[in-house]
């Protein structure tokens, strides 16, 4: 949209596209990372030489070391929800005491009270905030998060709902072992960190709304509940993944997509139609899902991104992910698609899926 100034230079002008009253909107985002970065060249040297200083038994084959793990990881996962959450505030602009809700994701800790509790009294919230903590999703959880917070969001009117996820490695970390060379590529695919959003419905003239969950389902495929196997022994976590995962997700995905799709009300849109928020949880997986879509490369630019930048971090990856396409979208002004689709797949196997529709502007 153009218009003429009084001396008759046309001028852009950019118009925002308005959330449908009642759909929650994501009002802002944040994120945090460990304060120690080991670069993958170092991987191995370095996380030794850390877990050496403190608790030399990590570094022990067998060792019966859940304790220990647990006293890293309750405390570090908070602390990294604590920052995340505390950046995602600051950018929506609006009072710590405006929030009626907290949606607590991880897969990294276990004990009662949980993170949720300690994290809603470190922030400040009011003691009547309604929590809900979601436990051991792993890397569909960040979507499950916004499922409920948007469900939570369009039926309680005024609230303000704070996601927050959080996940570290290192109930999963296995000292290296010459007869298991593979645990080096877990080492190296997958992350620490956290990531916060705030979602919420009829968004108020100060905040800025820049995605709306328009609409989300959840759907396992049967017979698969063993593709994807997490146990918690004396150790820690084994997880055990299947070689057949990228190929479950390959067979189900354009069944699963075009049923979202639907959900846009318009019939002549095809996959490229659309931008594509996809939790990377490894290559392969991106490859494949571009391959069956028949995507242009440039589709899931956004989450190669966030797998290049920050690793697999589990449920977190999605909100990563759905920064980069903030910034994309936003770049794009009014010339950015306005339908797309957020998806992520974990353990069941699940697909939890999210059709969005961008608010963005410059």
């Amino acid at each position: 949209m153009s218009s003429s100034g009084m001396n008759g230079v046309k001028k852009q002008i950019t118009t925002r596209r308005v959330a449908n009253p009642g759909k929650a909107t994501v009002l802002a985002l944040g994120k945090a990372f460990p304060s120690q970065v080991v670069p993958q060249e170092h991987l191995v040297e370095g996380f030794l030489r850390d877990t050496k200083y403190k608790y030399p038994e990590l570094t022990t084959e067998g060792s019966p070391t859940i304790k220990q793990r647990l006293e890293i990881a309750n405390e570090a996962v908070v602390e990294m929800a604590l920052e995340a959450s505390l950046g995602c505030i600051k950018e929506w602009g609006r009072q710590v005491e405006d929030i009626t809700h907290i949606v607590y994701v991880s897969s990294s800790e276990i004990r009662l009270p949980g993170g949720d509790l300690y994290l809603s009294a470190k922030l400040g919230l009011k003691s009547d905030v309604n929590r809900v903590m979601l436990y051991f999703l792993g890397c569909y959880g960040g979507v499950t998060g916004l499922r409920v917070a948007k469900d939570i969001a369009e039926n309680n009117p005024g609230s303000r709902v704070l996601l927050t996820t959080s996940e570290t490695t290192i109930l999963g970390f296995r000292p290296p072992n010459k007869a298991r060379p593979y645990d080096l590529v877990g080492a190296a695919l997958f992350g620490d960190g956290a990531a916060a959003v705030i979602i919420g419905a009829d968004p108020l003239p100060s905040e800025s709304p820049f995605m709306e969950l328009h609409y989300a389902v959840q759907q396992f495929v049967p017979g698969t509940q063993t593709v994807i196997d997490g146990r918690l022994t004396e150790e820690g976590i084994n997880f055990k993944l299947g070689r057949d995962l990228p190929q479950k997700i390959e067979e189900n995905i354009e069944e699963f997509c075009t049923k979202l799709m639907g959900k846009a009300g318009d019939d002549s849109m095809e996959f490229n139609d659309m931008f594509w928020t996809v939790h990377p949880g490894g290559p392969a997986i991106l490859n494949r899902l571009e391959t069956k879509l028949k995507l242009g490369r440039e589709k899931l630019e956004c989450s190669r991104r966030a797998l290049v930048d920050y690793g697999n971090v589990s449920s977190n990856t999605i909100l990563y992910v759905m920064e980069y396409m903030r910034d994309e979208l936003k770049k794009k002004g009014d010339g950015a698609l306005e339908w797309g689709l957020g998806l992520a797949f974990g353990p069941g196997i699940t697909f939890e899926g999210l059709l969005l529709r961008s608010l963005a502007s410059p």
